[in-house]
């Protein structure tokens, strides 16, 4: 008999995405299978790149390098500040030009209909077009344009996909929330404003998303910007240290099932 299949929901958060990293590592060190993910922005770029295949190691490195200039392609403002070709080359180049439906465990991205305010998943289709319409902040990337949709980041319409996860079959659902508001948070320019008032705005939702999961994960990381891509080593420990606390858990509930 098989065990239960492991569902990972990766949320929004800009570059406290990074935490995610820790929790998968967390997660393979620990020999907890991750069967299948959905993710929303930040969320989605780091399932695509370990459904792709890549190593934790590898993906530590990648973080590491992971530096603005590639893939901040400024452009006059119309509907956002980056034009966002150079991030899409980007995910393309590391996720090897593959299809969602490519990848070595099923994965589900999230974006939002901008027009319609519908929640749009993708489960096929080229990974960096997906990827780049859902970490499409609105007002300061350019929407992507997908199938004569216009399609902005997920997190506007479900940070943290648990729900999606669920509706791909699995029995154990997790989610990973990086995006702690914090409160009386510095303001500097138009980026920190957009951000926090998309964190303020999802407050109330993402708590009904933890009624939806068996365990949500909570790295601290709100102490570091979501614009900030230096602390990347320090997100990726909180992430793992996090994960580890409620592994236990979720190995219990692992057991149980097979049991039941």
């Amino acid at each position: 008999m098989s065990g239960p299949k492991v569902g990972l929901a990766l949320g929004s958060g800009g570059a406290r995405g990074f935490a995610h990293l820790g929790v998968l590592k967390a997660f393979h060190d620990e020999g907890i299978p991750v069967d299948m993910m959905a993710g929303s922005s930040m969320g989605a770029l780091v399932a695509s790149f370990y459904g792709v295949g890549h190593d934790i190691n590898h993906l530590y490195k990648l973080s590491a390098a992971f530096k603005r200039k590639y893939y901040l392609d400024f452009t006059v403002p119309k509907m956002g500040f980056i034009a966002g070709k150079r991030i899409k080359e980007f995910i393309r180049l590391f996720t090897h030009n593959k299809k969602i439906e490519e990848l070595k465990i099923p994965i589900s991205i999230v974006a939002t209909d901008l027009k319609t305010g519908e929640k749009v998943i993708f489960t096929s289709g080229p990974i960096a077009e997906a990827v780049r319409a859902s970490i499409a902040i609105p007002g300061i990337f350019v929407p992507e344009k997908v199938n004569g949709r216009l399609l902005v980041d997920g997190g506007v319409s479900d940070r943290v996909p648990v729900s999606v996860v669920k509706e791909m079959g699995a029995d154990i659902v997790i989610g990973v929330d990086v995006s702690h508001v914090k409160k009386n948070v510095e303001i500097n320019n138009i980026y920190d404003v957009i951000m926090q008032s998309i964190d303020l705005l999802q407050l109330e939702i993402v708590e009904n998303r933890e009624i939806k999961s068996d365990f949500m994960i909570r790295p601290h990381v709100e102490m570091y910007s979501t614009r900030a891509f230096k602390n990347i080593e320090a997100m990726i420990r909180i992430g793992e240290e996090e994960a580890l606390k409620i592994i236990p858990s979720i190995k219990k509930k692992m057991e149980n099932w097979k049991g039941s």
